[in-house]
């Protein structure tokens, strides 16, 4: 069984990118791990760095929604999220993509190498 990833791609409301990176690194990554939301990279868009986008690995897509629901309604979060944005919104848009690997890719993670 192959594991799905999830590609969010964050464009930050203009100005706002350092509050964006300052709640996930004060907040949002600690609670992802609270909850389930195993991230596979973090990156930032080289020409355009309003765009910061990240990769999440899950089991299979009943695991996805379990731990983005946990996410959700955690109190931590939900105030997190009131805090940063007291002055307004910082995220202008999110885009989601949920990936499954192609059968021609080679295993890429440690999990999926002892589950085969």
């Amino acid at each position: 069984m192959h594991m799905i990833y999830e590609l969010r791609e964050y464009i930050s409301q203009p100005g706002a990118e350092k509050k964006v990176h300052d709640r996930f690194a004060g907040v949002t990554l600690t609670l992802f791990e609270r909850h389930g939301l195993e991230v596979a990279g973090f990156w930032v868009d080289e020409a355009d760095p309003q765009r910061i986008l990240y990769l999440l690995a899950f089991e299979n897509a009943e695991a996805q929604e379990c731990a983005w629901s946990r996410f959700q309604n955690d109190p931590e979060w939900k105030s997190a999220k009131s805090v940063s944005e007291a002055d307004g919104p910082i995220v202008a848009e999110m885009i989601s993509r949920t990936l499954r690997p192609v059968d021609y890719w080679p295993v890429t993670t440690d999990r999926e190498r002892t589950e085969r």
